[in-house]
C-alpha cells in the first residue's frame, strides 16, 4: 500500500462509493478515471454503465454526482458529452500531498509486504569474448527492472547467466596448448579489462583453426572431454579463462553502474551436472521421446516451414546437451532451490520460439507449477544510423567498450562547453555521468521490444527527449535551492490559490507511485523514462511562468521551493531506479 494515497485513487475510492449507492447493482464498475485537458481528471466509465442499466448515459453521470459532491478534495464537477464526468480538485488537496511526499524518505511510495521472489536472468556474456552491443540492452533493461522491482519490495534474486562450457573451451584449451607462445602476446591491460582482448584474439584463431583443420577439431573435442572428466590441468587452464574474463565483466558493469557482481554469476558450468538427471526425468515421465536418436519434446502448435513438428531437442544424438537442456535445469533449480515465484529472462526477442518451448516443457514435467510465472521479456536490436544492426566499418560487432567510450568523449565536449571552469577530475566525473546516462536513456526511454538507433550526438543533447535533460533539469533545480535565502524553508502553505503551471507540476508529482507500479507490473522501464520527461517539462513550465527566488511573497516562495525541493528529489529517485546519475551541477 502506498504511504500517501494519491489524488487519483481518493477519487477512485470516491466514484466507486458513489456508483455503488446510485447503482448497487453496478458496484464493481471501474470509472476509468484519467487526466484531462478540460479539467484536472475525467471519469470515462460512467457511459458504460447506461447500456445494462438502461438508462440515459447523461442521467446516470448525473445521479453518480449527486452521491459525490464537494469537499476538501474535489473543487468541482460537471457532466460533459454524452455522459463524462470532469473532475476538478482543490489547491489544498494537491499541496496536502506534496508536502506529505517531500517529509517521507520514498517520496510516498509504499512497499508490498505481500511481494514475492523474482530470479531475473539478464545480460548474459560469454567467456573468453569481449562484450559487444548486442549485451547492452539486456544488461540495462535488467538492471532497472531489478531496481523498480526491488523498490516495490519484491525479493530479487540476479542471475548472471555466463556462457562458459561447452566446445569452445576445447577447442580455445587445445589451441593454447598447441601455440604455448601465444599465451603471453598482448597481456598488458588495456580498455577491455586485464588481457580480454588477448582472449578474444585468441578465440577467433582456436575458431578458424576448429574449421578448417579436421584433425585438429577432433582434439578439440576430445580435450572438451576431459574437461567435463575434471582433469585437472584442462580445469586449471578453463578456470583461467573464467577468472580472467570476470574480471573484465565488472569492469564493464563498473563502467555501466548496473548493479551485477560476481556472485550473481552463475555460468552455465553450474548445472551441467544436472543435465543428465534432466534428461533422464523427462524422458521417464514420457514428457520427452527419442527421435533418430535424440531425445525431443513435441508440440501440436509449433511446426516448420514443412509442416513437420519442430521439436525442442534436450539431448542430441551423439549424448551431447544444448541450451534448453541447461535453461530446464536452471528453471529446476531457480523454482526448487530458490524459491522463485516469478522467472523473468530479458534476452533478445529472437529466442521468443526458445522460451516458449522450454517453459512449456518444464510445465508438463511440473518444474513449473501453475503459481509460478515465467516471462521472456524480448527486446529489440541496437541499429545504426543506416538503420542496421549496429556493426564496425569492417562489418564486426561494436565493443561494448568502444560504445561507451564514445558517448562519454560526445558528454565531455558538452560539458565542457557548459562548464569550461571545471577541474580535469570533475570534468571527467561528470562527462562519465552524462554520457552512460545518456546510453541508458536512450535504451530505456525506447518501448523495449522495438528496435533504437545509437546515435551519441542525440544521446547526449540537452534538448529533447534524453537523458541529459533530465540531468540539466534536475541541476538547475538543486541551484535555485542552493540560492534560496538562509531562513526560508520549503513548506506548503495550503490557504495558497496555486498557479496553473503549479497545480499541473503538483498533480504530475502525485502519480509518481502509480507510475512505478506499473513498470514493475508490465517490466517497461520506457513508462518511467516518459513520466519524468513530462515532469521535467512541466518543471521547465512552472520554472518559466512562477518565479521562485522572486516570489511575490514569503508565502509563495516557500511553496515554490517545496515544489522545486519534490521535483528535484523525485527526478533523482527515478532516475536511480533507471541507474542514470544525477550530478549536482551541470
Amino acid at each position: 500500500m502506498p504511504t500517501v494515497l494519491s489524488i487519483a485513487d481518493v477519487l477512485r475510492e470516491r466514484f466507486a462509493q458513489a456508483i455503488s449507492t446510485a447503482f448497487p447493482d453496478a458496484a464493481d464498475s471501474d470509472p476509468q478515471l484519467r487526466r484531462s485537458d478540460r479539467a484536472d481528471f475525467q471519469a470515462n466509465g460512467i457511459m458504460g454503465l447506461a447500456k445494462p442499466l438502461r438508462v440515459n448515459p447523461r442521467e446516470v453521470a448525473a445521479r453518480v454526482l449527486e452521491n459525490l459532491g464537494v469537499d476538501q478534495v474535489i473543487a468541482n464537477l460537471e457532466v460533459s458529452g454524452p455522459g463524462f464526468i470532469n473532475v476538478t480538485v482543490t489547491d489544498a488537496a494537491i499541496l496536502e500531498r506534496l508536502a506529505a511526499r517531500a517529509a517521507d524518505a520514498r517520496l510516498g511510495v509504499g512497499s508490498n509486504a505481500e511481494a514475492g521472489v523474482t530470479v531475473i536472468d539478464y545480460s548474459q556474456p560469454n567467456i573468453a569474448k569481449e562484450m559487444h552491443v548486442g549485451h547492452l540492452r539486456s544488461t540495462i533493461i535488467g538492471d532497472a527492472l531489478v531496481r523498480a522491482l526491488e523498490f516495490t519490495g519484491e525479493k530479487v534474486i540476479r542471475r548472471n547467466h555466463l556462457g562458459d562450457w561447452g566446445t569452445q573451451f576445447g577447442m580455445l584449451i587445445q589451441y593454447l596448448v598447441e601455440h604455448p607462445a601465444e599465451l603471453d602476446e598482448g597481456t598488458e591491460p588495456d580498455d577491455s579489462g586485464p588481457s580480454m582482448s588477448r582472449l578474444n584474439r585468441l578465440y577467433k584463431a582456436s575458431r578458424a583453426k576448429f574449421d578448417s583443420d579436421a584433425d585438429f577439431a577432433d582434439r578439440a573435442r576430445r580435450r572438451v572431454v576431459e574437461l567435463q572428466a575434471g582433469h585437472a590441468e584442462t580445469v586449471a587452464s578453463w578456470q583461467g579463462m573464467v577468472d580472467e574474463s570476470k574480471v573484465y565483466f565488472e569492469a564493464v558493469y563498473a563502467r555501466l553502474g548496473v548493479l551485477l557482481e560476481d556472485a550473481d554469476a552463475v555460468g552455465e558450468s553450474y548445472y551441467n551436472p544436472m543435465l543428465a538427471d534432466v534428461c533422464a526425468d523427462l524422458e521417464a515421465s514420457g514428457v520427452a521421446v527419442r527421435s533418430d536418436g535424440a531425445l525431443c519434446v513435441f508440440f501440436e502448435d509449433i511446426k516448420g516451414p514443412n509442416g513437420e513438428p519442430t521439436p525442442l531437442i534436450v539431448q542430441k544424438s551423439d549424448g551431447g546437451y544444448g541450451y534448453a537442456t541447461t535453461d530446464l535445469a536452471a528453471i529446476r533449480d531457480r523454482v526448487g532451490m530458490l524459491g522463485a515465484n516469478q522467472l523473468l529472462y530479458v534476452v533478445d526477442s529472437r529466442q521468443a520460439l526458445h522460451f516458449q518451448m522450454v517453459f512449456e516443457t518444464a510445465r508438463r514435467a511440473g518444474w513449473l507449477p501453475d503459481n509460478v510465472r515465467a516471462l521472456h521479456l524480448g527486446f529489440g536490436t541496437v541499429l545504426g544510423k543506416d538503420g542496421k544492426p549496429f556493426k564496425t566499418r569492417s562489418g564486426e560487432t561494436v565493443r561494448l567498450m568502444d560504445l561507451l567510450d564514445e558517448a562519454v568523449d560526445r558528454a565531455r565536449t558538452v560539458v565542457a562547453e557548459k562548464s569550461p571552469q571545471l577541474a580535469t577530475e570533475e570534468l571527467e566525473d561528470r562527462a562519465r555521468q552524462v554520457g552512460i546516462g545518456a546510453v541508458k536513456y536512450a535504451d530505456l526511454s525506447t518501448s523495449r521490444t522495438r528496435d533504437y538507433i545509437f546515435d551519441a550526438d542525440r544521446m547526449v543533447s540537452l534538448n529533447g527527449d534524453t537523458g541529459t535533460y533530465l540531468q540539466y533539469a534536475y541541476a538547475r533545480i538543486q541551484s535555485i535551492l542552493r540560492k534560496a535565502p538562509e531562513g526560508v524553508t520549503p513548506t506548503a502553505h495550503q490557504d495558497l490559490a496555486l498557479e496553473t503551471a503549479e497545480r499541473g507540476l503538483g498533480l504530475l508529482l502525485d502519480e509518481f507511485g502509480a507510475t512505478i507500479d506499473l513498470v514493475a507490473e508490465t517490466f517497461e522501464p520506457h513508462r518511467l523514462c516518459a513520466y519524468l520527461h513530462s515532469l521535467a517539462a512541466a518543471y521547465t513550465t512552472f520554472y518559466e511562468h512562477c518565479p521562485v527566488l522572486k516570489a511575490p511573497s514569503r508565502e509563495v516562495l516557500e511553496t515554490r521551493l517545496l515544489l522545486c525541493q519534490l521535483t528535484g528529489q523525485t527526478l533523482r529517485q527515478g532516475m536511480d531506479l533507471l541507474g542514470i546519475g544525477t550530478p549536482e551541477r551541470l
